[in-house]
């Protein structure tokens, strides 16, 4: 089949291209002006706890709505809140009338809304296509959203040259409009189908159960979660340790992340040949040995090219990791269930970035920053040791 001759694909493609490019432009330039703000790496920080929030607060809750609701609906009613919440963050930022408590209120309200929308197009595409294609389609997906992370950085460094990067707020915004109109032509899909009636309780329980149940979907989920957590010292200190610490330029640290961008291309492309050779189970085993190795590195890492290097093979394998595992949920949970498991997962899988977030913050504040990426380090190559001892790798 081919993909893309696929209205619903193709739909989902411009999808995916106007959200990574509005996604890249929101990531690159909030932190910037919340530090330009504050001058602090703890109100950055802070700020990246709130984004990942409603995924540990909410994300079961989301994945109820997306279960009991019509799918297209829901990225209706969702795309539409997502794009009105980013056009009142951008007037205000213009009008010159925000304040860090803005941002924090309006991030956590278009973090929130951003999930359920994902979680609701995670969940209706096994219903517009066959099983069989879910690891292709998320390898397309990710490889476009990979080559978009370059351009988007690298054109948000060059753009703040010669405007403020306050007027980029009006690009992110104009993306998520793109995004809510092309659902309206995606097929029509049936409201999945469910057992019986029953509480929201207990739709919570059942997703938690089917998840619990599920091995080949279980222990990656917990691999993910330690993993993330690990990824959330870095992040939380990335730019800080990069503009404050290494005192880089803006500009370099947009050319940093698109030279880290280039592995997800990488990885989206080097998928297909390894699955020739080995196991699912095995390469998502093996790239965390690889990223433990990296992290490593970092310690040592001192201008921003050597970190854009080590941050390339990073995405590569966490590409080749995200691909994996969202093949595997969509092929073996049931669509009338898809919502909650995914819910549910994400949430575990995130359950420890705000609280990994907070402390890379206060760690910047207190210590020596090289230091938080030798504890990552150990974290990722803990989770090896724990895959190969529950011989995950044999997972096709």
């Amino acid at each position: 089949m081919n993909l893309y001759r696929n209205r619903n694909f193709l739909l989902l493609y411009i999808g995916t291209i106007a959200s990574t490019i509005g996604y890249q432009l929101y990531h690159f330039i909030l932190p910037l002006f919340i530090y330009d703000l504050t001058k602090s790496a703890l109100a950055m920080s802070t700020m990246r706890i709130i984004d990942f929030l409603p995924n540990v607060l909410l994300g079961m809750l989301a994945g109820v709505l997306v279960d009991r609701m019509n799918r297209n609906v829901m990225l209706k009613y969702a795309g539409f809140v997502k794009a009105l919440l980013a056009t009142i963050l951008t007037v205000i930022i213009l009008l010159d009338a925000v304040q860090l408590w803005h941002m924090y209120i309006l991030g956590f309200l278009i973090a929130t809304v951003s999930y359920t929308f994902g979680n609701a197009q995670h969940a209706i595409v096994p219903q517009l296509f066959e099983k069989s294609l879910m690891t292709e389609i998320q390898a397309k997906f990710s490889f476009v959203n990979t080559l978009l992370s370059i351009v988007g950085p690298s054109i948000a460094g060059m753009l703040l040259i010669f405007i403020a990067y306050d007027y980029l707020f009006i690009v992110y915004a104009l993306s998520l409009v793109i995004i809510w109109l092309s659902v309206f032509f995606l097929d029509a899909t049936a409201t999945p189908e469910r057992p019986n009636e029953q509480s929201i309780l207990a739709d919570i329980k059942e997703g938690f159960v089917e998840l619990l149940g599920n091995k080949a979907l279980f222990y990656p989920t917990i691999a993910i979660l330690f993993a993330n957590l690990a990824t959330s010292f870095v992040i939380g200190v990335q730019v800080f340790y990069v503009v404050d610490v290494l005192q880089e330029t803006k500009e370099q640290l947009g050319f940093m992340y698109s030279i880290a961008a280039v592995g997800g291309l990488v990885g989206a492309k080097l998928l297909q040949p390894l699955r020739k050779k080995w196991t699912r189970g095995k390469i998502f085993t093996t790239v965390y040995l690889m990223d433990s190795v990296v992290l490593l590195l970092f310690f040592f890492a001192t201008t921003w090219w050597q970190l854009g290097i080590l941050l390339a093979i990073r995405t590569c394998t966490s590409v080749i990791i995200n691909i994996i595992y969202l093949a595997i949920r969509q092929e073996s949970t049931p669509n009338h269930l898809l919502g909650r498991v995914a819910g549910t997962s994400s949430m575990f899988m995130k359950l420890a970035l705000p609280a990994g977030l907070f402390i890379g913050g206060v760690w910047a504040e207190m210590l020596p920053i090289p230091y938080i990426f030798l504890l990552s380090a150990g974290i990722v190559l803990a989770i090896y040791i724990v895959l190969t001892k529950q011989q995950f790798s044999i997972v096709e």
